[in-house]
């Protein structure tokens, strides 16, 4: 990645869940209902999450334009986390969404979800993503990641409203 003061930046919003992000929280995810990934990705989310036990939906449709599902479980783009935002607000359907912890600073998180029960899970450790450009992982990428995330949930109806993980 180039520096922020050179013009040969180019933002890239393809990281990929790696299974453990799931397998840390499962115990979290309700089994009885219809999970939807709903950011396709490589497809490899949405099998870690069948392998996992749970009923899946994840195809590549657009978030937009879609409602599918009983609860929506996913790492959207972080470069789209505002519109993301809204959507969930509209769907008004249970989620649980991996993004930067930052992201709870924000107006539209604010906006769209104050006092509205939103509730978190911090992770133990940082979540190192798959990255990929153009559909492919770029030669040197190690797995590293220099941000956390929070799992960020709603009408999920957990005991506490803060889940430090273990």
């Amino acid at each position: 990645m180039a520096g922020f003061h050179t013009k040969t930046f180019t933002k890239h919003d393809d990281y990929m869940t790696p299974k453990y992000a799931w397998e840390n929280i499962q115990h979290l995810i309700p089994k009885d209902k219809v999970i939807w990934e709903a950011f396709y990705g490589d497809g490899e989310s949405g099998r870690y999450l069948t392998e996992l036990g749970f009923n899946v939906i994840h195809e590549e449709k657009d978030f937009f334009e879609n409602d599918l599902g009983e609860v929506i479980v996913s790492n959207p783009p972080f470069s789209k986390s505002k519109e993301v935002m809204k959507r969930l607000k509209e769907l008004d359907k249970p989620f649980i969404m991996i993004m930067p912890s930052s992201k709870i600073n924000t107006s539209y998180m604010r906006e769209n979800f104050k006092n509205k029960g939103l509730q978190i899970i911090i992770p133990r450790k940082r979540i190192h993503f798959d990255k990929l450009v153009n559909g492919v992982r770029p030669d040197g990428w190690k797995n590293s990641c220099n941000f956390d995330c929070f799992y960020y949930c709603y009408k999920m109806d957990f005991k506490n409203d803060i889940i430090w993980l273990e």
